[in-house]
């Protein structure tokens, strides 16, 4: 089972797998999950991969196999398992609730990361190369994505391809009107969540870099220079760390800025004079801490905005999440005419690929281009 382990000595928290029986580490699964933190992945990245393996290495001991050398039949019955076995009940959860089963998806997730694992235990000798051989086989790509370099005679047509994956539909990405947006800042019971809900629509945001913002991101005056800043007007830097206390990462590895509103400025000073009523906020450098529970004064972490966000969800009565509004600034900028590339840099992508998923054609573009090409038979 995954574990979360804290130092004694520097109260740095890690993920562990440990055999549920013994609690011995299990030594292949934790140096796995050092490598993750070698590569700078994020701590909640870290949790999910501990999870993911400990439920393979459970599958392995269920099915009396060994985990290092599984058969292209074991890895098979491990993809229609995970779909088949209905997911156990959440911990604490007193009532019982409905029957919950894995969906295609998340078994395409797990799939990847067992991939990963057995990999990763072939490189060091753990796991022979005919198992890690099973894991992918040869794909001809009969359309390929924009800007795919597929060679001068098509010879990179050819791809491997994951061999334990299930085909699933594309959820498509959900995004919110600017009327919904108003609305969640007009029912935002305090100045702190109305000031995150409009930071997150503003800038296009992840809501890890949102969480990680401190005191010195916030330029908000017309000029930085006097704290050394050249970027003119109001803009907030976001910025990678690894050490925030509530361990909010930035995806991004790199530093970018990204210019703000006077709306949002002046929610901003809003937040600000909220929060210089609890004497315990004033000692973090973190922008959103707690203020209305204990422990006051400490960073806000993510469950904390998963909750603020499924509280505004049941006010308004539609689905709202932070992701939701990262798609709508970046789908609202593409509808606007600004600049592809403008976007990329606004939202911290690295490809331009990533860029494809935020064009979203709404009814009243559908129907407008239907209407235009209508128009055509009216003319003389």
């Amino acid at each position: 089972m995954a574990e979360r382990a804290v130092s004694p000595v520097t109260g740095v928290v890690r993920w562990v797998v440990v055999d549920a029986r013994s609690f011995d580490l299990q030594a292949e699964a934790v140096a796995f999950l050092a490598s993750l933190r070698a590569r700078g992945c994020s701590p909640n990245t870290e949790r999910a991969y501990a999870g993911r393996v400990a439920l393979y290495l459970s599958y392995c001991r269920m099915r009396r196999m060994d985990w290092r050398t599984p058969g292209f039949l074991d890895l098979a019955g491990l993809q229609r398992w995970l779909v088949e076995m209905p997911v156990p009940p959440r911990a604490g959860q007193v009532r019982p609730g409905p029957v919950r089963y894995r969906s295609r998806g998340t078994a395409n997730v797990i799939m990847t990361v067992v991939g990963e694992f057995l990999r990763f235990g072939a490189a060091h000798g753990w796991v022979p190369t005919t198992t890690t051989a099973l894991l992918s086989q040869p794909k001809l790509l009969r359309f390929t994505p924009p800007g795919f370099d597929s060679g001068e005679s098509g010879q990179q047509h050819q791809v491997e391809a994951a061999a334990f994956r299930f085909k699933v539909t594309e959820p498509g990405y959900e995004d919110l009107s600017d009327e919904q947006i108003r609305d969640l800042i007009a029912v935002a019971p305090s100045a702190r969540d109305r000031f995150l809900i409009a930071l997150l629509a503003c800038t296009g945001m992840r809501i890890g870099e949102a969480l990680g913002l401190r005191r010195g991101d916030m330029h908000l005056l017309a000029s930085s220079r006097v704290v050394g800043c050249g970027v003119e007007g109001p803009h907030v830097h976001v910025r990678r760390r690894m050490d925030n206390p509530n361990r909010a990462l930035a995806k991004s590895r790199h530093h970018r800025f990204v210019p703000v509103t006077a709306d949002l400025v002046a929610l901003y000073t809003d937040y600000q004079y909220e929060r210089d009523h609890i004497a315990e906020a004033a000692e973090s450098e973190m922008v959103f801490v707690n203020l209305f529970r204990a422990p006051l004064g400490r960073a806000m972490s993510y469950p904390n905005a998963k909750e603020m966000f499924d509280r505004l969800a049941r006010t308004v009565g539609y689905a709202c999440r932070p992701h939701m509004l990262r798609h709508s600034a970046a789908t609202r900028w593409l509808r606007d005419g600004v600049d592809r590339d403008v976007v990329q840099r606004l939202l911290g992508h690295v490809s331009p690929l990533s860029m494809e998923r935020y064009r979203h054609v709404d009814d009243a573009e559908a129907r407008a281009a239907v209407e235009r090409v209508g128009s055509l038979t009216e003319r003389p």
